[in-house]
């Protein structure tokens, strides 16, 4: 026989109206009794009649989430967090990837939407001013991550980028570092950020900010290794050359180092290197990565909390949810 809600409730000694709120994500459940219903569910196995939760309640009990890149480690691991906390709550997460084109995110942006997903975040590749209509037609609430538009009055979630900016440079001027290079993404609030931390962290310390020395490329997310390695070269070839380069992200440094290398140049003696991401296999590069950790599963869970809140009070006031990064120091910024 089917295992029911009554069930659940008449094992734990509490209501169906309190295991249906467990189910439904419903803030106003205590946590210790939100994880004995739902341990209770998983002992037996419980799966909910979604279509029936959903043609009663109106809700699909699913939040849709569109990112520019399902190979990138970060929103791989952004989107596991996300999943991992939803499912605790009774929701599922679908996904879907924009491919760093903006008509194909419009594209899967309408397409969840039509299928009535209850919330959809949304890390975008749309260039300002981004399209709400897209939302408003279908009433669905919404939320940004990751790339934030300033102009937009959105709920937004992400990393404290000119933090990233600042926290990596100033590290790099700690070691004595006075060529420090950038090598940046474009157009992206990410990219706009962490150049001003970047440049913010150069004048506190009375270092000139030089723009020979910033080097910007587009699409690192899915190219970042390679777009790497192509800016190093062209800062290899400056004169003088930088002693020390901040990289968009962990991708781009790894392609960075490995230019830096095959000049025959050493690291971190002749040229120091931050990324950031600190994705996991940061550690186990030939010359470890330093980078600042931003918080991935943090962000992710922080994300997923917000929409569960959207899915149940879609008129609720605009947040903007910043996580604050740190600084992970390994090999490829020792001092000298």
């Amino acid at each position: 026989m089917a295992v029911r809600l009554k069930d659940i409730a008449q094992d734990l000694g509490v209501s169906t109206v309190t295991v249906s709120k467990v189910l439904r994500g419903n803030p106003d459940i205590g946590e210790r009794t939100r994880a004995l219903v739902l341990k209770r569910m998983q002992e037996l196995n419980y799966r909910p009649n979604m279509l029936a939760r959903g043609l009663a309640s109106g809700r699909s009990f699913a939040v849709g989430l569109v990112v520019p890149d399902l190979v990138h480690p970060f929103f791989g691991e952004f989107a596991k967090a996300i999943g991992g906390l939803l499912r605790q709550h009774g929701l599922a997460l679908v996904l879907a990837s924009s491919e760093e084109d903006p008509e194909v995110e419009r594209q899967e942006i309408h397409t969840l939407l039509s299928r009535g997903v209850d919330v959809l975040i949304v890390a975008s590749c749309q260039p300002e001013p981004f399209d709400v209509e897209l939302f408003r037609e279908h009433k669905t609430p919404f939320l940004l991550v990751d790339r934030n538009f300033p102009s937009l009055d959105a709920n937004f979630v992400g990393s404290d980028d000119v933090k990233v900016g600042e926290l990596a440079t100033q590290h790099l001027i700690e070691i004595g570092r006075k060529r420090i290079a950038h090598i940046g993404g474009q157009g992206m609030s990410p990219s706009v950020n962490r150049l001003r931390g970047y440049q913010d962290a150069l004048a506190a310390a009375g270092l000139v900010v030089r723009p020979e020395l910033i080097v910007t490329r587009d699409r690192f997310e899915e190219t970042g290794d390679s777009a790497g390695y192509q800016a190093m070269q062209e800062l290899l070839a400056r004169t003088p050359r930088p002693d020390a380069v901040f990289c968009y992200n962990d991708l781009s440094a790894i392609g960075a180092m490995k230019a830096t290398m095959d000049a025959g140049l050493r690291i971190p003696e002749d040229i120091a290197f931050v990324g950031c991401g600190n994705l996991r296999y940061a550690e186990y590069l030939k010359v470890p990565l330093t980078s600042i950790d931003h918080s991935t599963q943090q962000m992710g869970e922080r994300a997923a909390q917000l929409a569960l809140h959207l899915a149940t009070t879609p008129s609720a006031p605009i947040q903007a949810i910043l996580t604050p990064p740190k600084l992970v120091v390994r090999q490829s910024s020792v001092a000298s």
